[in-house]
C-alpha cells in the first residue's frame, strides 16, 4: 500500500481518468464471466457494470470505490434464472431483473434503518468463512469449462476433444497473471493475459503438436451476444403479483444483504488505505439506487469490487471522476471493440476467475486455523460448509452468525457464579456474580440449596445483572421455592436497570416485583 501514501500527486483529473481506464479493462472479462455464472447473456453483466459505475459515481457514499457485477451476487442469481427458464425460456432473465429491482429497494431501506451499525456484530470468523466460501464457489463455477461432464458432454461449452487446447490456454493465462507482476505492473496482468491469449488463439498455428487453438470456445460461444448499442429503459417483463414476489424475494433479500456486506468490507479497506472515514449508510442507499437503475436498463445487480477498488486507488483514483470514467470507458470499449471481445478464449476468462477466487480467499485464516480458538474455527468451517453445500452465501452467513451466537451464549452463561456461605445456623447468604439471562438461568438455579431451609436467606445481586425475562423468571422461581420451604427471603443490591426490569415483569416483592401468585414461575 505504499503507492497510496503519495496522495497529493494523484488528485489531478487526468490521473483519475487514467485509473478509471485501467479498471475498465479489468472489469470487462469479469463482467462477462459473472454473466456466464448467472446463466445470462454477456450484455447483462456488461450493462450492469456500466450502469452501476455511473450511478455510484453520483449517488455513492464512498468516492473512488468501484461497484459492478460480482461473483457473490452472480452466484445468488443462478437459482432464480434456472427456475424462470424452466417455466418459460427467457423468463429467468426477467426474474433476475425484477429481483435486482427489489434488491435496490431493500438496500435503500437498509440504509435508512442503519444496517451498517448492525453488521458490526458479525464476528470475524463469520467474515472469514464468508470470503472463503465465496472463493470456493467462484472456483467451482469454473469447473465445467475445463473439466466438462463426460456424461453430459453435449451440454457443455467445452467439448471433450477441446480439453488439450483449453488447458494449454488456461496454463498460459495463469503463468502471465502470476509472473508478469514480478517484471512490471504498468498494466494489470489479467489484461495482458487476455491480450496475449486472444492473439495466440487467433494467430498461432500449433497443429504440429496436435493443438488447434482456433477451435477453442470463445466469448461468442456464450448464450446471447454482446451489446451493439447503449442500454434502454425497460421494466422487467414479469407479472407483478404476490406469486412473483414470493419467487424473487428470497433472492433479492440475499443479494441485498450479501452485497452490502461485501461493499462495507471494501469500504473499510479503502477508508483504512486512504485514512478517511465514510458513511456506510449513505453508501447502502447509493448501492440501492444503482441496482434499481441497473435493473431498469437491463443490467445485473451488483456491489463493490474489492480487487478493482484497491486497483483504482492504487493507480491514483481518489474522486468520483475515476468511478465515472471506468463506466464510460467500459461501455466505449465494448461498443467499439465488440468483434475483438467476442474472440477472447473462455479458457482465459476461466483463468482470470481462478485468480479472483485465489485472491478472494483469506489464506491467513486457513494457515492459522490451529492457533485461533476452536470456537472461532468451528464457526468459520460451518460457514464455509453450509455456503458450499447450499450454494447460497446468505444461508452460509446466517448459519455462521447463529453458531457464533450460540457459542457466545454458552461462554457467557458459564461466567455466572453463585457463592454461598452460612453465617449462622439460621441464615445463609448467596452472592451472585455474572449475567443472568436465558442461557445462564440453569446455572443460576443450580447454585442454590433449595432443600435446605434456614430461617433467613439473603440473595446478594451486587455483582450480577438481569438481562431478560428468563432472568427475571428464574429469580422469581428461586425466591418462590425458598419461601415454600419456610425461609424468609431478602434480595439486596439489585442495580437500577435490573430493578426496573423486575418491577415491570417480576412477581416477588422481595426483589421489587409486583406481587401476586408468581405466574411467571409456572
Amino acid at each position: 500500500m505504499n503507492i497510496l501514501l503519495a496522495k497529493d500527486r494523484f488528485l489531478s483529473p487526468s490521473r483519475n481518468v487514467l485509473s478509471g481506464l485501467v479498471v475498465a479493462f479489468a472489469m470487462i472479462p469479469e463482467a462477462i464471466a459473472f454473466s456466464a455464472i448467472a446463466g445470462v447473456p454477456p450484455s447483462v453483466g456488461l450493462f450492469g457494470a456500466f450502469i452501476l459505475s455511473i450511478s455510484l459515481a453520483i449517488f455513492g457514499g464512498r468516492m473512488a470505490m468501484i461497484t459492478s457485477v460480482t461473483g457473490s451476487t452472480a452466484l445468488l442469481m443462478t437459482g432464480i434464472v434456472e427456475k424462470g427458464n424452466l417455466i418459460s425460456p427467457g423468463l429467468g432473465l426477467q426474474y433476475l431483473l425484477a429481483a435486482g429491482l427489489l434488491t435496490g429497494l431493500l438496500q435503500i431501506a437498509w440504509g435508512y434503518l442503519r444496517l451498517a451499525y448492525q453488521m458490526r456484530f458479525v464476528p470475524q470468523s463469520v467474515m472469514n468463512g464468508f470470503v472463503n466460501g465465496l472463493a470456493i464457489l467462484i472456483f467451482m463455477a469454473q469447473l465445467e469449462f475445463f473439466l466438462p461432464n463426460i456424461s453430459h458432454a453435449n451440454e457443455t461449452i467445452t467439448q471433450l476433444d477441446q480439453l488439450p487446447e483449453v488447458w494449454f490456454l488456461l496454463i498460459i493465462t495463469l503463468l502471465i497473471i502470476y509472473f508478469l507482476p514480478k517484471i512490471t505492473t504498468i498494466l494489470p496482468s489479467a489484461l495482458v493475459a487476455i491480450l496475449v491469449c486472444t492473439s495466440i488463439s487467433n494467430g498461432l498455428d500449433l497443429n504440429f503438436i496436435g493443438l488447434d487453438l482456433k477451435d477453442v470456445p470463445t466469448v461468442s460461444d456464450l448464450p446471447g451476444s454482446l451489446p451493439e448499442a447503449l442500454p434502454t429503459f425497460r421494466l422487467p417483463q414479469v407479472d407483478f403479483s404476490l406469486e412473483t414476489l414470493g419467487i424473487i424475494l428470497p433472492t433479492a433479500l440475499a443479494i441485498s444483504l450479501v452485497g452490502l456486506m461485501e461493499t462495507f468490507l471494501t469500504q473499510d479497506i479503502l477508508d483504512d488505505a486512504t485514512d478517511k472515514s465514510t458513511n456506510k449508510n449513505v453508501e447502502a442507499r447509493g448501492q440501492g439506487i444503482g441496482n434499481i437503475l441497473s435493473s431498469l436498463f437491463g443490467g445485473m445487480a451488483g456491489c463493490a469490487l474489492v480487487g478493482q477498488s484497491v486497483m483504482n486507488v492504487g493507480y491514483g483514483g481518489r474522486t468520483r471522476l475515476s468511478t465515472l470514467s471506468s463506466g464510460l470507458c467500459l461501455i466505449s470499449m465494448i461498443l467499439l471493440a465488440k468483434d475483438w471481445v467476442n474472440q477472447i478464449p473462455m479458457a482465459t476468462l476461466v483463468g482470470v476467475m481462478i485468480m479472483i477466487a485465489i485472491n478472494t480467499a483469506n489464506w491467513s485464516s486457513i494457515r492459522d486455523i490451529r492457533r485461533i480458538p476452536k470456537s472461532d474455527s468451528s464457526v468459520m468451517i460451518l460457514t464455509v460448509l453450509v455456503t458450499v453445500i447450499t450454494h447460497n452465501l446468505a444461508i452460509g452467513l446466517l448459519s455462521g452468525v447463529g453458531l457464533a451466537a450460540i457459542l457466545f451464549s454458552r461462554k457467557v452463561a458459564k461466567v455466572i457464579k453463585v457463592e454461598s456461605s452460612l453465617t449462622s445456623e439460621n441464615q445463609r447468604i448467596y452472592r451472585v456474580k455474572g449475567q443472568l439471562f436465558f442461557v445462564s438461568s440453569i446455572y443460576f438455579r443450580q447454585g442454590f440449596e433449595l432443600h435446605e431451609h434456614p430461617k433467613k436467606v439473603t440473595i446478594d445481586m451486587a455483582e450480577a445483572h438481569i438481562w431478560d425475562q428468563s432472568g427475571v423468571n428464574v429469580l422469581d422461581q428461586v425466591i418462590r421455592k425458598i419461601k415454600l420451604g419456610g425461609s424468609e427471603v431478602e434480595v439486596i443490591n439489585l442495580n437500577d436497570e435490573s430493578l426496573n426490569l423486575f418491577s415491570r415483569i417480576g412477581q416477588a416483592k422481595e426483589a421489587g416485583g409486583r406481587g401476586g401468585e408468581f405466574k411467571s414461575a409456572h
